[in-house]
């Protein structure tokens, strides 16, 4: 009996768990908005033109899982093959934005991106709890940096910010569903 109540208390503290790393991936995504714009108008012309969109750049800073992988590949894989894709690309997302921010002449907008990477952070150490929670005994965080100048960083912080918005808008939908799942499991 004791065992059935541990259970799904477990199952309880899980959902608990999911739905605040939800929330934070919510806020997050509403956050970056914000920057984005900022960030955009901070670049000038032509990268704060709506329709503009650069050619994605070659380069070792977003070498990540793509969130544009296809939606019935994504949902063929494990929860916790999703949780370590989003756990590598926010790994290799939190040092590219670091390193924006330590290249960002504007203080407020380096304030703001740096605010965001503390986010970016816990958001990283809430998927780790879950990998943990869901049997993953080597959850890892290997945050990536990057140094490049020019137009080339201009395109690549486009291109930086455009990924992270994906993988937020992924993460969200995958938090969710996870917490649907647990959702049907308690019952």
């Amino acid at each position: 009996m004791a065992t059935a109540v541990d259970a799904l208390h477990n199952l309880a503290s899980e959902r608990s768990s999911i739905q605040s790393t939800y929330e934070l991936t919510k806020y997050l995504e509403y956050q970056l908005k914000e920057i984005k714009d900022v960030y955009l108008t901070y670049l000038g012309p032509p990268f704060n033109d709506k329709d503009f969109s650069p050619p994605r750049p070659n380069s070792t800073a977003l070498t990540l899982p793509s969130a544009a992988t296809r939606v019935d590949q994504w949902h063929r894989l494990e929860n916790k093959a999703r949780l370590a894709q989003n756990q590598k690309a926010y790994s290799v997302l939190l040092g590219a934005v670091r390193e924006l921010a330590r290249s960002t002449l504007c203080p407020s907008l380096k304030t703001s991106l740096l605010h965001f990477c503390m986010g970016l952070d816990g958001l990283l150490g809430s998927i780790s709890a879950l990998m943990t929670a869901l049997g993953d005994t080597n959850p890892t965080q290997t945050p990536n940096m990057r140094g490049n100048a020019g137009e080339l960083q201009k395109v690549e912080g486009f291109w930086i910010l455009r990924e992270l918005q994906s993988w937020l808008w992924r993460s969200a939908k995958d938090f969710n569903c996870l917490k649907k799942k647990l959702r049907v499991t308690l019952h």
